[in-house]
Order: structure tokens, then C-alpha cells, then sequence
């Protein structure tokens, strides 16, 4: 197969430069390696070669192989040295001056018909192009770390670059194994932007007071799926580096409400508290390994009190079917008797709107998460009102118990936890369909391999409903008053008449 860049310049040899030279190699190109530091485009070669030695020794490649890429590793001392590029990639330090400035001397050194890209993260590739003579022969080519486990690349086309560069770099980049994805550029690109809704929204749930962060982390894994809770996540990635891209978001988009940063994140990156790396950050860390504190215990309940359910509750008749398997004695009236729990089940809304709204007693009712099929997740979420017996919250926890499946008990929240999240990041995705930043294909490509949700975005608006979601962003913004729930126009015009979020021409 011909190359599409046959020689390859990388100027910066950190982890992320390091990464890409190492799949450029591999996937047959010349790579030149340039930093400005003495001595570390050599040290970079030879970690790079160390890391193939391995893969060697696992029986994973072959040795002919990696001599034959460690031979295509050539470091160099100079900016002058990479004449012969076909494409050079940045990835310095993320300061727009010393990238500008990199490329201004870059443009003067390689072939007029070179292509130019930059690794950046949250750059616009619009203004670093703006100084050169040539704009148009700059993309972003964003990769993310570690490169050569991480299969997703975005390609970003600033104002002016050409479509053939980025057709060549979406090329370069299959044929160095990974998936490229078309971006236009405006702030987090694809992934960066889409993955707002999971910590930000987190964050202002225990901001709330509504439950703490391993409760938090154990729902949306038992609920949702995903492989780590938020507050894990960040703590694996260190708040030196999520709070500043939350916080570069939410100002290059002019304090859009859906983006705002959280000051719990913000005191804790002053403080030091940063994660893993640092042994403390949501959670405290002995040996590498998260103390997590243990779950509240099942109650011990002498006599189970009926059950009455509200006629408005979200999957009533499934809800009827999950209190039969846990043996409850269910109450059919047209309203609860004096000794019964009141079970609601909203979308969006608190339990407190709830029970006042259809007039019951606020001592008696505990609401139900049931967004998510009872069948198909792994723990249930009940929520109390300020008002709700310790008595009644301790029986409806028993009750839900009885199968030994996990039960988290929270205090009132419009949307409780999953739906807040979920919600949350179909409708910030769902608008990035709507600014035709990228297509619904490539958003769901890019959200599985950047951030390895278990579905994408749009794919969990389908699952649980667009008219759901809908629901549960509508009532939310009435709970809170906050326009940070309001419904992207793209989700409100597919929920409304029934058309699917992730499978669409559009």
C-alpha cells in the first residue's frame, strides 16, 4: 500500500508525541523526531524501541519488526532537519503562542505542498492557522493518550484548511490503525465536548448534597454501565487536567450554562487533592488502591408496611410486577391508606414536586428511579423528600432489597442520579448534531473509542427514550430554573415525532 505520508516529522516527544511516532513507524513512514530539549528525541527512540522489545517478548510482534521500525525512528537536532517532511505534527506544551510560533518556522523550512497538524486539545486550529502564509495546509490531528491503545482520532478542519488535507490525514490515520472522525473546529472538538455532561453533572449532584461520590460512582456503574463513576474517572486522569479543560470549555463557549465547572473541583485542584497521582482526590488512595467507604448496611425491618403506587409512576405496570417478585403486599386504591408507602416514580421532577402536585402525604413517599429497566441494571435508586419517615425510607429500602440486588437511598433530587446524567449528555450531544460540528456517526464513534461509555450518547437517547429524555430535561428545568437543562433543539424535534437520535440522514 503507498503511504500517504511516506517521511513524518514529530516536534515534541512527550507521551503523546511519543505515542504517534510509534504507530507512524508501524505503519511504514519515515518518522522524524525533533524536541527542544537536549537529549530527548534520542531518549524518546529508545523508550519507543523498549516498548516494542516488549511486545516482542510477549510474543505479540515479531523482532524482524521492531528493528524494522526502530530503524525508521530518526532523531534530529534541528527545526532545518525536517525539510523532507510530507507532514509535520506538533504536540508541545498547550500555549497557543509557542505553537504559533513553532509553526510560523515550521511553514519556512518544509515543502510548500507539506501538510501541517496540530496534536492540540482545546486550541483553535482557526487561530493557530491565522499567521501563515498558507492557512489552509493546517489540521488538527487529535489523538488521545495512551496513542497506540486509544484507536480514535479526531481531524479538524479550521476556516480556511483545505478538504484534501484533512481527506490525507483521515487516510494516514487508517492506515495507522485508528478510526478518524471529522470535526469542525470549536471548543472540545468531538470527545472533549461531548464528555461534559458526565463529571460536570456529577459534580453538581453532590454539590447538592444530594449523595456522596462513591454513591454516585456506584450508580451510574450499576445503572448505566459505564466502567468507571465520574468521580473514578477524574481521579485516574487528575483534576491537574479535567478541571482546566471544564473550565477552558465552559469560557470559550461563553459560560454556557450545560458546561459549568463545579467549585468542589476547583478548591480541591488549589488544594493539591488532584487524585491518584497525588494519593487523595474523591477518594484516598493506599498502595494505588481507592478506600472506598463500605455501603450502608439493608435495614432490618420488623413488618413490611403495604405498598401503594401512584398512578403517574414511569413503568407502572413493570413496577407492579418487580413489588409481586419482592413479595409486596400492594394496595390498588385510589389512594394510600394511613399506614401504606407512598412509591412514586418521575422523570425529572423531584419527590417533593411530586407529592405535592398529586396531593400526597410527604411522610409517607419515596420515589423510584425507573428510567432504566429494572431487568437490565444491577442496582435500584430510591430517593426521600426532606419530609420521609426514617421508618418508611428504612421499610421501602428492605422491601427493594429482598433479591439481594444493591439499593442506594439519596436525598431529593429533580432526576435523581442516572437520569441527570444521562439526560445531561444525550442533549450536549445532541446539540453538537445540531451545530454540524460532526456527524451522528462519527459523535457515537468517537464518544465509544475516546471515552468508552457503553453506548453512545445518542445510541442512550434511543435506549431509554428521545420522549423520556425529553420528559426528564423539561421537568428539570422547572425544578432547578436553570437553562442549563434546556432541551437542544435537535433532541426536541426528533423526540417530538418519534424519529431515532443515532440512526439518522441528516
Amino acid at each position: 500500500m503507498t503511504k500517504t505520508f511516506s517521511t513524518v516529522a514529530l516536534v515534541g516527544t512527550g507521551a503523546m508525541g511519543r505515542g504517534i511516532a510509534q504507530i507512524a513507524a508501524q505503519a511504514g513512514s519515515q518518522v522524524l523526531l525533533f524536541d527542544s530539549r537536549p537529549g530527548a528525541a534520542e531518549a524518546a527512540r529508545e523508550d519507543i524501541h523498549q516498548q516494542w522489545l516488549r511486545l516482542v517478548a510477549k510474543g505479540r510482534i515479531e523482532q524482524a519488526d521492531a528493528d524494522r521500525w526502530h530503524g525508521q525512528l530518526v532523531p534530529v537536532e534541528s527545526l532545518s532537519a525536517l525539510a523532507s517532511a510530507q507532514l509535520v505534527v506538533e504536540a508541545i506544551v498547550e500555549h497557543i503562542d509557542a505553537k504559533r510560533d513553532l509553526l510560523l518556522q515550521l511553514e519556512s523550512i518544509v515543502a510548500a505542498d507539506a501538510v501541517l497538524a496540530s496534536n492540540t486539545s482545546s486550541l483553535s486550529i482557526t487561530a493557530l492557522a491565522a499567521a501563515l502564509q498558507k492557512p489552509e495546509r493546517l489540521a488538527g490531528f487529535h489523538f488521545f493518550n495512551p496513542v497506540p491503545l486509544m484507536k480514535v482520532v479526531e481531524v479538524i478542519a479550521g476556516l480556511k484548511t483545505a478538504p484534501g488535507v484533512t481527506a490525507r490525514l483521515a487516510e494516514f490515520a487508517r492506515q495507522m490503525g485508528h478510526t478518524p472522525v471529522a470535526a469542525q473546529d470549536t471548543p472540545g472538538f468531538i470527545v472533549n465536548h461531548a464528555g461534559r455532561g458526565f463529571g460536570t453533572e456529577a459534580l453538581r449532584i453532590v454539590g447538592e448534597g444530594v449523595t456522596d461520590f462513591a454513591t454516585v460512582d456506584r450508580i451510574l456503574r450499576d445503572q448505566v454501565g459505564f466502567r468507571l463513576g465520574p468521580f473514578e474517572l477524574m481521579d485516574l486522569t487528575g483534576l491537574d487536567v479535567s478541571q482546566p479543560v471544564m473550565e477552558s470549555i465552559y469560557q470559550q463557549y461563553y459560560e454556557e450554562p450545560r458546561f459549568r465547572p463545579s467549585v468542589i473541583a476547583a478548591q480541591r485542584l488549589a488544594g493539591g487533592v488532584l487524585g491518584r497521582k497525588t494519593g487523595e482526590g474523591f477518594y484516598r488512595y493506599a498502595d494505588g488502591v481507592a478506600q472506598v467507604p463500605p455501603e450502608p448496611p439493608v435495614p432490618q425491618v420488623a413488618e413490611m408496611p403495604p405498598v401503594w403506587v401512584s398512578p403517574r409512576a414511569s413503568r407502572r405496570a413493570e413496577l407492579y410486577q418487580l413489588l409481586k417478585d419482592l413479595g409486596a403486599r400492594i394496595e390498588t386504591g385510589a389512594s394510600p391508606s394511613s399506614t401504606a408507602i407512598t412509591l412514586v416514580a418521575p422523570l425529572g421532577f423531584d419527590v417533593t414536586t411530586v407529592a405535592v402536585v398529586e396531593r400526597l402525604d410527604p411522610a409517607r413517599t419515596i420515589g423510584i428511579d425507573m428510567l432504566v429497566d429494572d431487568a437490565a441494571t444491577r442496582r435500584r435508586v430510591l430517593a426521600t423528600n426532606p419530609a420521609t419517615r426514617t421508618d418508611i425510607r428504612d421499610a421501602a429500602h428492605a422491601l427493594f432489597a429482598r433479591d439481594g440486588k444493591a439499593v442506594s437511598v439519596i436525598r431529593d433530587s429533580g432526576g435523581f442520579v442516572t437520569q441527570r446524567v444521562v439526560a445531561t449528555i444525550v442533549n450536549i450531544a445532541s446539540d453538537i448534531c445540531q451545530q454540524r460540528i460532526c456527524t451522528p456517526k462519527d459523535l457515537e464513534t468517537a464518544v465509544m473509542l475516546g471515552l468508552g461509555y457503553p453506548l453512545g450518547p445518542l445510541a442512550m437517547g434511543d435506549r431509554w427514550g428521545p420522549t423520556n429524555i425529553l420528559e426528564v430535561l423539561f421537568n428539570l428545568q422547572t425544578v432547578y430554573g436553570d437553562t442549563r437543562y434546556r432541551p437542544s433543539p435537535w433532541l426536541r424535534r426528533r423526540g417530538a415525532i418519534g424519529l431515532s437520535l443515532a440512526h439518522v440522514e441528516d
